[in-house]
């Protein structure tokens, strides 16, 4: 079974308590709120601890948000990325000039 995960940002999200997963006979996918690239970060250590090895991120973060993340993965999981060059749920900007 492929243990995948889905992270977005959003300013007040709370990476304990926005979280759930949804569970197919294939894929166990974990999706969490965090509010900032840190968050993300202690997120995607936890979530390779616990044996996730495919993440895709939300479009909000940006190139250094997206590198972050790669680097806190420790090649341990794959990272994918939504791509937008700015974020419709971030008021029209990328998470690199808000994070």
């Amino acid at each position: 079974m492929l243990k995948a995960a889905f992270i977005f940002i959003a300013p007040e999200a709370n990476s304990q308590q926005h979280r759930s997963v949804i569970t197919t006979p294939q894929v166990e996918l974990t999706v969490i709120g965090v509010s900032d690239y840190l968050s993300a970060v202690a997120t995607v250590k936890e979530l390779v601890a616990q044996g996730i090895g495919a993440i895709e991120l939300c479009g909000g973060f940006g190139h250094e948000g997206v590198a972050a993340v790669k680097k806190a993965a420790n090649n341990k999981a794959v990272v994918g990325v939504v791509r937008f060059d700015i974020h419709p749920g971030l008021a029209g900007k990328s998470g690199d000039e808000l994070f």
